[in-house]
């Protein structure tokens, strides 16, 4: 069986296809996934090819389960999120995390040489910064504000009901406002 048009199909749809040999359906997925999955593991773990291993890792381990999969149980991104999740715990636990300085974020040429390092200077700093909340609220802030998902999603990721996203959420940005409040003038914003 093979997907005609594979861009309107469901993920689980997908991965049921999958299972039953087709390529395409693989792909789809994989395309449609990837760099999302990639992307947090990148904001988790600073590092481009460690990043990409958890990613990669991720989807060998719903390649394995797919034969096996129930799409009652949970949504395949879901269970993507979680599984990189715990990789990324994984790796923190097996190593240091590189140092911020040495993480080169790529170049934009439409800004100044002073705006990009004012700009790298801010992003390090909200990295740095995130660094120093609680792990359920860094996870629940990056969930919603670096990987841009619903509440919803981020409950059943965290397996916690959409209150308690929202509360940890909530309380991760005031500490993250109260964090960089000292830094204002060296990020560039003055006091008012």
């Amino acid at each position: 069986m093979s997907i005609v048009s594979p861009e309107h199909v469901s993920n689980d749809a997908l991965l049921v296809a999958f299972a039953n040999g087709d390529p395409i359906a693989a792909q789809t997925l994989t395309e449609r996934l990837m760099p999302k999955l990639y992307a947090h593991a990148f904001h988790r773990l600073g590092h481009r090819a460690d990043a990409e291993d958890v990613a990669q890792e991720a989807f060998l381990r719903l390649w394995k389960i797919a034969p096996n999969w129930k799409q009652d149980q949970a949504q395949v991104t879901t269970w993507l999120y979680r599984v990189v999740i715990n990789l990324c715990q994984d790796w923190h636990r097996r190593k240091t995390p590189q140092d911020l300085a040495s993480v080169h974020e790529p170049e934009d040429t439409a800004r100044s040489p002073a705006e990009q390092m004012d700009e790298q200077y801010r992003h390090s700093a909200l990295y740095a910064a995130m660094w120093d909340l609680p792990d359920r609220q860094r996870l629940a802030v990056q969930l919603r504000h670096i990987d841009e998902l619903s509440n919803p999603e981020i409950a059943e990721i965290m397996e916690l009901s959409i209150e308690a996203v929202e509360s940890l959420i909530a309380r991760g940005k005031r500490k993250l406002t109260e964090i960089l409040q000292s830094q204002k003038p060296e990020l560039g914003y003055s006091h008012g």
